[in-house]
């Protein structure tokens, strides 16, 4: 996209033309189309002819004594609009040569029209005039273009960087001083920058702006299309861009040229934009860093149904985030998927309150299970919220769960959806696992084996207590006769100074064990 110095608009108003210290000199008055002063004005135009309408090609302001209409009321009325057949954006009348008050006919035919009508009722050089406005005019033109050009360049050094979609989206807002919203085409926000309040505003009010046609530019509401070859797929909007509308635009623009060639060197990737918004909102939820109260606009903008909803938060340990994307639109549940960490994936489901959420989690579970196998993939989940404020809560409590269950081989006769009450003594050692006092007695326990760095002795101990100190099983699941097997159960009583045999003893030394593989991971 190609923008020229012709083609933008002015950077005056005819409004902001009569606050100008040279017009108001003359006294100025507006008599006609009062409502219609925000016009932007393209240039000025001095002319008596009364066919000056031929000579326009819009947004000009005429400026006229009105010579050759004096004593005419049909050609005071066919100049009127011929003026507003060529789109002028005002007239201005000098008092004094032709007319010693605004003639009623032009007045009047000015009004039926919408054309601002000013008379000057104080002589005044019209070249001043001119002059005044057409410099300012140049002024901001080239302003413009400088801005677009210095912004184009620096977005385009942030994409040879490498830098992310965030990034660029920063840096859009820092020169518009307003907030920046990107959505796809079903009006989905895909990205925001901004000042967080100003931008929470928007988002709050985002479900009645897209339902606008299109979204209707006005009140500094400006948009530019996102796409290439003759296909759309989203676009950037400036909204309440407090600038001049034709800077607005170029900066719209040069943003949309920068966010193009951003997915384009990302191989077209644009889902990946939706996946790093749900991903941003799921971390900041789960982080409990932003209240939820101060996260649901970002959520409803997002495309997340939030009222009167049942939110069940879930973590699949080893599920690939698109293949989830693909089972929950494939089952039609309302949700968003985000990779919280390597093979971490969080998915918040948002239910009608009338569904069973427990049914519908277990069934999405399944699913999974079913494509991927029961043991390649853990759905950790936690109950149902009925509050948004409890959804963070609930987030962590499913990775908590999954953490838990992290071993695959503890995970293999587990539900399809496991909760809480599923990792018992597991569980409640992954909670605890950062406190010195835990930290302090799996060491002084384990210190036998942890000192001389025992692998094959600790991995024994660990199948021997899983298996509830089945011998056979144990030496089965490690491939050695019964009597190696025992050769290693002496070897670490021996190192532990322990009786394994005994209850009390072997359960200090398991829950020890769990405490040290959950500080290892």
């Amino acid at each position: 996209m190609t923008i020229t110095l012709d083609s933008l608009e002015p950077a005056l108003s005819v409004r902001q033309v009569l606050t100008l210290e040279r017009v108001l000199a003359g006294e100025p008055e507006v008599v006609a189309g009062a409502s219609h002063l925000d016009r932007p004005v393209r240039w000025v135009h001095v002319a008596e002819a009364a066919d000056v309408g031929v000579m326009l090609s819009g947004g000009e302001m005429v400026l006229t004594t009105g010579v050759l209409l004096a004593g005419d009321e049909d050609k005071q009325a066919e100049y009127v609009r011929s003026l507003h057949r060529a789109e002028a954006a005002a007239v201005v009348l000098g008092l004094g040569r032709a007319f010693p008050a605004a003639p009623d006919v032009m007045r009047r035919a000015a009004e039926r029209c919408g054309l601002p009508m000013v008379v000057l009722h104080r002589p005044f050089p019209f070249a001043e005039l001119t002059e005044e406005v057409q410099s300012r005019l140049v002024r901001r033109k080239f302003a413009a273009v400088s801005l677009s050009e210095a912004v184009r360049t620096e977005l385009t050094a942030l994409i040879t960087a490498g830098a992310p979609l965030q990034r660029l989206l920063d840096e859009v807002a820092r020169h518009s001083a307003c907030p920046v919203v990107v959505t796809n085409l079903a009006h989905r926000v895909l990205g925001t920058a901004g000042e967080r309040p100003a931008v929470d505003d928007v988002l709050r009010d985002w479900e009645r702006i897209a339902r606008q046609a299109g979204g209707v530019e006005g009140d500094g509401w400006i948009r530019a299309e996102l796409g290439g070859h003759g296909e759309r797929w989203g676009r950037i909007v400036l909204c309440g861009y407090r600038g001049d509308t034709a800077t607005g635009r170029l900066l719209a623009d040069r943003a949309a040229e920068a966010l193009v060639l951003h997915r384009m060197l990302a191989g077209g990737a644009a889902c990946s934009w939706e996946e790093q918004s749900a991903q941003s909102l799921l971390t900041d939820l789960v982080s409990g860093v932003v209240p939820a109260r101060q996260l649901l606009p970002r959520a409803r903008a997002a495309g997340l149904p939030v009222n009167r909803r049942t939110f069940v938060p879930l973590v699949v340990r080893d599920g690939d985030p698109a293949r989830l994307e693909r089972l929950l639109r494939l089952l039609g549940l309302p949700g968003l998927v985000a990779e919280l960490a390597d093979g971490v994936t969080a998915v918040l489901l948002s239910l009608p309150r009338d569904q069973d959420a427990g049914a519908l989690a277990a069934h999405f579970a399944t699913r999974l299970r079913t494509e991927t196998g029961p043991a390649h993939t853990v759905v950790a989940a936690a109950e149902a919220r009925a509050a948004w404020d409890d959804v963070p809560t609930g987030l962590r409590e499913a990775q908590h769960v999954a953490d838990a269950v992290a071993d695959s081989s503890a995970a293999l006769d587990l539900p399809p959806v496991v909760r809480l009450k599923d990792v018992h003594l597991r569980g409640l050692i992954r909670l605890l696992r950062d406190d010195p006092h835990v930290q302090s007695f799996a060491e002084r326990e384990l210190d036998g084996l942890l000192r001389e760095a025992d692998e094959d002795l600790l991995s024994v101990l660990r199948t021997y207590l899983a298996t509830g100190r089945n011998k056979s099983r144990t030496a089965q699941l490690h491939h050695v006769s019964r009597p190696a097997l025992y050769r290693r159960l002496e070897a670490i009583q021996v190192r532990l100074g322990v009786d394994l045999d005994d209850f009390e003893q072997a359960a200090s030394v398991h829950i020890a064990l769990l405490a040290h593989d959950a500080q290892q991971q």
